[in-house]
């Protein structure tokens, strides 16, 4: 073979070799291609399918700048127009990290920190994050805001540090109704009473504004900005009067205080006709500007040994509302309910002669169960004296009479196993024996309010069924709603639930009820120019737990043919000289009773024998300011009274600028004036009121002139109660108003 040929079949191997060589590189690229392309796309379906939604969410977060605006949070009032809970106007200031430059960071992290007193890491850490949004501070005043705007300006910071509008809850009358009312947390969230069941209504809806930002994470101009405003809370107005709430803490208050009642107590009032609840008071109450410190200063002295836990626990006790949300033994109040369903199943009439029998005790089952009168036995009775002498026995006897299918027929009927849809928080409801497991005693104790539970809250609402012509009335708490945007009124208006007695059996019970006041054991709430009936109730602590103590109560009416308010005092173990709803309740009843009828504009039946009170001796004392002292004390003794001087100067040159009492004020002669040269009154000695417990109106006299105090008589026989309550300081020439009432032990 010649040179050639074997150089050209060379070449042709060679060639042979490199196409097979050449096309399994090609395969390879193509097996590569294909394996980096089913990569990219299972790759690509991932981020698309599984990921995507993150992936959108951070490209909007970068694209975006978004800011919450916080609502308005509703206004609550009181049924005369005062308000009770207020969303102040402070600050919330954020940031947006991602609008933050790193050589920023940690500056702004500083000034943040110093100005609002925060831990600098925690702020850091905020600062440095990738957030499109974070909130530093909520609730914050002007004067902080002021630094922070001054540092901004200095410091040359126009982005990336927001400052919106926000509001801060704030009770104007501090403790008053705070069980009621409730309170709410930081973020302006409801927690606790109205706060928290009306919140959907109160909070609004937050408004946002939205903006775009560029890819250097500058902020679009104005008109890509989107804007969504804030709908305010709704305002809300209450059927509690603030002057009958005050009225009725005052009252509360004193009575807890002198019985010393070692869980406190409550007070309802209710116009029976409308449900409307005029007041409602629980003792002790709390500050609802600073709910989480202690609430007195026995647990402040206490309070730093405390656990968190203990703490919690304690406030926990002070927030309920216990006219709402716990049982208890009636007692003989719910005699009421008892003769009220006796006379209008007919099982007996008002004043039938020898209807009913005391002997001191009735045979039930496998026991005697004793009436509260130890000293004897109340004997032939009709039902209108058993209900004035609150006799246990012949309770029993009706209620045997009765039965217990019809008697919780009528529980039912009167609301008792039911809320009130009033939308109350903490709500509870009675608690009954089921009606088949009913034994004879179980029926017997029952009938006069023993060993069964109610709230305060059922029993008045029960009670003003009792006295409305028989008509039951679902109690209401909130009587408005306002849009505070709109203006738009929306009246909740009274509901009636239904018929549960007639009116003739109602004007019965309330004829009754007074006569238990004006010749029964509940003479003590009696109230000087007014008809009133009541009840009185005392019960027993129960026998599983006698921790709990007694439970003194009283329910009254007033007036009595006409009744547009009725009022339930509940004072729990009560630790004083008695226990009896008829000795330490009542009188609580007739001093709520004696400013809330003339409040309400009910006139006085100006009887010509009620007017205990001496009135030859009583004048009107003038008005001395801007007179000499030397005239003052000339006019003021040639009228009949004492005076005393705190001045400094001569008499004949020194002007009087403030006396107390006031002008006009009704005072017996020879009481004392004291008359000043200032009216600072931040400089006067105050003196301690005396206790007049018990005391002739004589003895009231003196005490009180000893203390350089001035006295207001009502009645007659011995001190039941007094106001101010004794004990608490007061400045020197006040008057002390004094009540007085014929002195029986026959009071239960």
């Amino acid at each position: 073979m010649s040179k050639t040929k074997k150089t050209n079949k060379k070449l042709k191997d060679i060639e042979k070799q490199y196409k097979k060589t050449a096309t399994k590189r090609i395969f390879l690229i193509c097996m590569v291609a294909l394996f980096l392309l089913l990569a990219l796309a299972s790759r690509t379906a991932w981020i698309v399918f599984a990921k995507g939604a993150t992936y959108k969410e951070a490209a909007y977060n970068q694209q975006t700048s978004i800011r919450v605006i916080s609502p308005k949070r509703g206004t609550i009032y009181d049924s005369t127009g005062k308000a009770l809970a207020v969303s102040a106007s402070v600050d919330t200031v954020s940031i947006n990290p991602n609008l933050i430059s790193d050589d920023n960071k940690e500056k702004i992290a500083r000034a943040l920190s110093d100005i609002f007193e925060l831990d600098y890491n925690s702020v850091y850490e905020k600062v440095a994050s990738n957030s499109s949004f974070k909130t530093i501070i909520r609730k914050v005043e002007n004067d902080k805001i002021t630094q922070l705007e001054t540092w901004m300006k200095e410091n040359k910071i126009t982005r990336g540090i927001n400052i919106d509008s926000d509001s801060k809850r704030y009770y104007p009358y501090n403790n008053l109704a705070s069980s009621l009312l409730g309170f709410c947390g930081t973020d302006n969230q409801g927690l606790y009473g109205i706060e928290y069941t009306w919140d959907d209504v109160l909070t609004g809806t937050p408004g946002r504004v939205t903006t775009l930002k560029d890819s250097k994470s500058q902020e679009i101009p104005d008109e890509n900005e989107v804007y969504i405003p804030a709908e305010n809370g709704s305002d809300m107005v209450l059927t509690i009067d603030y002057n009958l709430q005050s009225i009725a803490e005052k009252y509360l208050e004193q009575a807890v205080t002198e019985n010393s009642c070692s869980r406190g107590g409550n007070v309802i009032m209710m116009d029976p006709s409308t449900g409307d609840i005029l007041a409602m008071a629980t003792y002790p109450d709390y500050n609802l500007n600073t709910p989480f410190e202690p609430y007195t200063e026995e647990l402040a002295a206490t309070w730093d040994t405390l656990s968190s836990e203990e703490r919690s626990t304690k406030l926990g006790e002070v927030y309920k509302n216990r006219a709402v949300s716990d049982g208890y033994e009636p007692g003989s109040t719910f005699k009421i309910l008892t003769a009220a369903i006796g006379l209008e199943e007919n099982i007996t009439e008002s004043d039938v002669e020898n209807d009913f029998y005391c002997s001191g005790s009735l045979h039930v089952g496998d026991r005697d169960i004793k009436c509260w009168k130890t000293n004897g036995a109340h004997a032939n009775q009709t039902l209108r004296q058993a209900l004035q002498n609150s006799c246990n026995p012949a309770f029993m006897e009706l209620g045997a009479r009765i039965g217990t299918r019809t008697l919780y027929k009528y529980y039912k009927a009167f609301g008792l196993f039911d809320k009130s849809g009033a939308n109350f928080y903490g709500e509870a409801t009675g608690n009954f024996h089921k009606e088949d497991a009913v034994t004879s005693v179980d029926l017997a104790v029952m009938s006069f309010g023993q060993r069964i539970t109610i709230t305060p809250l059922q029993l008045i609402t029960a009670v003003s069924a009792v006295v409305n012509d028989g008509v039951l009335m679902q109690p209401r708490i909130v009587k408005q709603l306002i849009n505070s945007d709109t203006n738009v009124v929306t009246n909740l208006e009274p509901v009636t639930v239904r018929q549960v007695i007639s009116q003739e059996t109602s004007a019965t019970m309330r004829d009754m009820l007074k006569s238990v006041v004006t010749d029964g054991t509940g003479k003590y709430a009696a109230v000087e120019g007014y008809s009133i009936g009541g009840k009185t109730g005392t019960s027993e602590p129960l026998e599983q737990d006698q921790s709990q103590g007694y439970t003194a109560s009283y329910i009254a009416i007033a007036p009595v043919e006409n009744t547009q308010v009725v009022v339930l005092v509940t004072l729990y173990d009560p630790q004083g000289s008695s226990h009896e709803g008829g000795q330490i309740a009542a009188p609580v009843i007739s001093q709520i009773l004696s400013e809330a009828l003339p409040y309400l504009g009910i006139p006085s039946d100006n009887a010509a024998d009620s007017n205990t009170n001496n009135e030859d001796n009583t004048i009107s004392v003038p008005d001395i300011k801007n007179k000499t002292a030397a005239e003052a004390k000339s006019i003021l003794e040639n009228a009949g009274f004492r005076t005393k001087l705190y001045i400094s100067g001569d008499e004949n040159e020194v002007i009087i600028k403030d006396q107390t009492p006031k002008g006009g004020s009704l005072l017996e002669k020879d009481s004392l004036i004291c008359l000043y040269d200032s009216d600072d009154i931040s400089a006067r000695t105050p003196v301690i009121i005396p206790n007049l417990k018990g005391l002739t109106a004589a003895e009231a006299r003196n005490r009180l002139k000893e203390a350089n105090l001035n006295i207001n008589l009502e009645g007659t026989g011995r001190v039941i109660s007094q106001s101010p309550s004794y004990d608490t300081e007061i400045e020197e020439g006040s008057i002390i108003k004094v009540i007085l009432k014929e002195y029986t032990s026959d009071v239960h």
